[in-house]
């Protein structure tokens, strides 16, 4: 009986997994920077008002709106090398990444100073911006790679998992620097300083962030090159021909497709909960609960729920189906934040272990989205092909990374504009309010409530591929690949 298309682009083992999801730990390890500690750095650290930083993001991410789309067709139009068309980038940007990672939290003489505001301002924006630039030199190859490691859809639906469980666990390093990275504030007599609320009144310390960040950029450009090595292309597709007018189809294809937008509107909400939560945590245990210890507890209350999903998720996904699931989950986890809004006028010290509890259901509600996005969008772009015969990854890619970066605008909005309308203190020396800290706490437990009840809304009504649309694309597949290797589009 002769092998199915499938199964001839398929039969992944437990190396492939490990090699793929360390390539998102390894980029993680440097992401996690910006989306846990480098808010707080900015304003602690350099001093910068929450105004600059907001609108510094959202310029960024303007620039990304040029910069993606280019890396995309530059990934769909060059001739692959020996080492295949998307995995040969690890290779050439792990250096690069360490580099840019390390240059956004160096305080060279004068920086963050008094009288050097125009300076400082300057060097968080470029070194910001270069970073940027050099992640989705990782980011687009690594997203369009599932689609030439296999074409199999248990095995699309693992990798996620893997990509998730790899992303969780370079995340985790950075919550040891947000937790320890702190000291008590003294007066000029050596006593500590009280705030309103009767707590010690904590700083972020240069010296322990910088060397965290540098032994996390090594380890991150490490692990890049390692993952290059045990990543494995089974799909070997030609590049696409360098028409006029290409790009610009490409995408409008993807703008016509609901699947494609409902996933994309999806990951954008996703990161944007996630970065809120992560930046904006590091002010409310700070400053609020005065426990920065809370910081490594709630990731662990958020990661944790992974162990288990793992093994469960990918057999939910397969019998019962990814939207189905997702979208059950992502409800759940508005409605853990939303409980943490309503209890809202606990004392700091009994609400303490609520909130990690509550952190913890939440945790699990997003473990089913995070592990199976990358499943789902994959998904998404082999329905375009079904049903236009298009087949564009790296600008697919770099339109969902695009999304993902108008993800960390809102975060930055929702991030500065919290800290603006409760009138967050960031000059040297400042003490927040009580009024201030009351603020805090709510728009730090309603904001991601509502960002993660949009989620569901999207995934319920909006997202069309359910487990039978799922089972449908993978007979359309067989038949396009069969196709496409008898055209001599692509090798096996």
């Amino acid at each position: 009986m002769e092998t199915s298309y499938i199964a001839r682009t398929s039969g992944l083992k437990a190396k492939d997994y490990l090699g793929y999801a360390m390539v998102d730990a390894a980029g993680c390890l440097v992401f996690s920077l910006v989306t846990t500690l480098l808010q707080k750095f900015y304003t602690d650290i350099f001093h910068l008002s929450p105004l600059f930083i907001m609108l510094m993001f959202i310029a960024a991410r303007v620039w990304d709106a040029i910069n993606d789309p280019i890396m995309g067709r530059i990934c769909d139009t060059v001739k692959p090398s020996r080492f295949g068309r998307y995995r040969q980038w690890f290779l050439y940007v792990a250096a690069p990444l360490a580099a840019a990672s390390v240059l956004m939290f160096v305080k060279w003489p004068g920086i963050g100073e008094d009288g050097h505001a125009l300076a400082t301002c300057v060097y968080a924006t470029v070194t910001y911006i270069l970073f940027g630039m050099v992640y989705t030199v990782l980011q687009i190859p690594y997203g369009s790679l599932a689609s030439v490691v296999t074409t199999d859809a248990t095995e699309r639906s693992k990798l996620s998992v893997y990509r998730s469980i790899g992303a969780a666990l370079g995340s985790i390093p950075v919550l040891l620097i947000a937790s320890f990275a702190y000291t008590k504030r003294l007066d000029a007599a050596g006593n500590v300083v009280i705030g309103e609320n009767g707590k010690a009144i904590t700083d972020m310390v240069y010296a322990p962030v910088i060397r965290g960040v540098i032994l996390m950029a090594l380890c991150s450009m490490v692990m890049l090159l390692a993952a290059f090595l045990l990543n494995r292309e089974r799909v070997k597709t030609k590049p696409q021909p360098k028409e006029k007018g290409a790009a610009v189809k490409a995408v409008k294809l993807l703008f016509r497709s609901r699947a494609f937008i409902a996933i994309s509107l999806t990951a954008m909400l996703l990161l944007a909960g996630q970065m809120f939560t992560q930046s904006f945590y590091t002010y409310l245990f700070d400053d609020y609960f005065h426990a920065n210890w809370m910081n490594l507890a709630s990731q662990a209350c958020t990661y944790s729920p992974m162990l288990i999903m793992m093994f469960l998720l990918p057999k939910a996904a397969r019998n019962i189906g990814k939207k189905e699931v997702c979208a059950v989950g992502v409800a759940a986890a508005a409605a853990a934040n939303l409980i943490l809004f309503f209890l809202r006028g606990m004392e700091p010290g009994k609400l303490l272990w609520v909130f990690l509890i509550l952190c913890f259901v939440s945790g699990c509600g997003l473990t089913t989205v995070v592990m199976q996005l990358w499943a789902m969008a994959t998904d998404a772009i082999d329905d375009i092909e079904v049903k236009t015969g298009s087949r564009d990854d790296g600008t697919a890619y770099s339109v969902f990374n695009f999304f993902r970066k108008l993800g960390q605008v809102l975060a930055a909005v929702c991030v500065n504009g919290a800290l603006l309308g409760m009138h967050y203190r960031y000059e040297k020396g400042a003490v927040q309010t009580l009024e201030n800290l009351r603020t805090m706490y709510d728009l730090a437990t309603i904001i991601p409530a509502v960002l993660f009840a949009l989620m569901a809304l999207i995934l319920f009504v909006y997202y069309p591929l359910s487990r039978k649309k799922v089972e449908e694309l993978q007979v359309h597949k067989e038949r396009n690949l069969k196709e496409s290797y008898e055209n001599k589009t692509i090798d096996i």
